[in-house]
């Protein structure tokens, strides 16, 4: 693809030599001739006045320190990452279905389906157009697959749960596992039957061995465009509202609700029964106790609180052990005075 090809497809501003042929992508520091990198974070921009990339895909207030040939962007992280799919598109298998797979006499595999080997498709089961169930996939009772989607090998979808169109289910992510239900009784647990679904919306990408449970009466909702990170947890009944993005590894209980476009950092824990704001950021290793009702920054594993307040405490924690030994001091004093 040429420089201009590229700068046509993604409506970015050409700075340089449409014609040059542009094969791959490459980091700042490494990029030579017919490679493109992208310049989005000042720690690297000290590479950039060295750089021999082919082109370099940067904002207006870079281009004067660019060597080379430069597509100006409003925004070079996420232009970047449309110009890869570009240079770097992904392959998809060709329709068929591998003498192997175990599908029911009932379902319909569209002619643009790849169903690979292993797959097990049960009784009830819709797939839409240009679907790929890889090696592997389980497909339970009357779930639904939209058209476009692709699930890698060794997924999981259970019975009664709906995928939406265009979504990417990473290896070994199970859908529709009963949620963890069990009421407390003399002779221990009874289990609570987890009798909903799950509803994924369209465009959901959802990493490695994340685990998304079915509801227990009503369902486990992920609206459109949500993306969930490698080893998540969300439990039965909770809502994630659409746009919004959660790191790895972490752990959301049962009927919490969470807005659309929150982003929320790997190793957070999230309690049960609690709702999210929209647009509301938790950062890392976070424990959310209480509900979240006004946007904002969010930090701490102790109880949580407004971001700016918990930094302020974070840099005085270090000076707990000296301030009681102060105070013990005076208590001493004030009493031997008193003496």
């Amino acid at each position: 693809m040429t420089l201009g090809e590229l700068a046509d497809a993604l409506g970015l501003r050409l700075e340089g030599d449409g014609a040059k042929e542009i094969r791959r992508v490459a980091t700042i520091q490494s990029a030579g001739p017919g490679e493109l990198c992208f310049l989005a974070n000042e720690r690297y921009r000290a590479h950039l006045s060295a750089s021999r990339a082919g082109a370099v895909i940067l904002d207006e207030g870079s281009l004067s320190a660019c060597p080379v040939d430069a597509l100006v962007s409003d925004n070079p992280y996420a232009d970047y990452a449309r110009a890869a799919a570009l240079l770097h598109p992904p392959r998809r298998p060709e329709a068929g279905v591998h003498p192997s797979a175990n599908i029911h006499p009932d379902v319909t595999v569209p002619p643009t389906a790849h169903v690979a080997a292993g797959a097990v498709i049960e009784e009830g089961v819709i797939l839409g157009e240009s679907v790929v169930v890889g090696a592997g996939v389980y497909l339970g009772h009357f779930c639904q697959l939209g058209g476009g989607s692709v699930l890698a090998p060794r997924v999981v979808i259970g019975a009664h749960c709906r995928v939406g169109r265009n979504c990417v289910l990473h290896p070994g992510v199970v859908i529709g596992a009963d949620g963890f239900g069990f009421a407390p009784d003399k002779q221990g647990w009874v289990k609570v039957p987890q009798l909903g679904g799950v509803q994924i919306g369209d465009r959901v990408e959802i990493g490695a061995n994340t685990t998304v449970d079915r509801g227990a009466i009503e369902d486990t909702i992920i609206e459109d465009d949500v993306k969930l990170d490698n080893q998540v947890q969300v439990a039965h009944n909770v809502q994630i509202g659409a746009r919004t993005a959660i790191a790895g590894c972490t752990a959301i209980a049962g009927s919490s609700r969470i807005g659309k476009g929150c982003m929320i950092a790997g190793g957070v824990g999230i309690a049960g029964h609690l709702s999210i704001v929209d647009g509301a950021v938790v950062t890392a290793m976070t424990l959310v106790s209480r509900s979240i009702t006004e946007p904002g920054v969010y930090s701490g594993s102790l109880p949580m609180d407004d971001s700016a307040a918990w930094r302020k405490n974070s840099a005085r924690f270090r000076k707990l052990d000296d301030l009681a030994r102060r105070v013990t001091a005076l208590e001493r004093s004030e009493k031997q005075k008193g003496e």
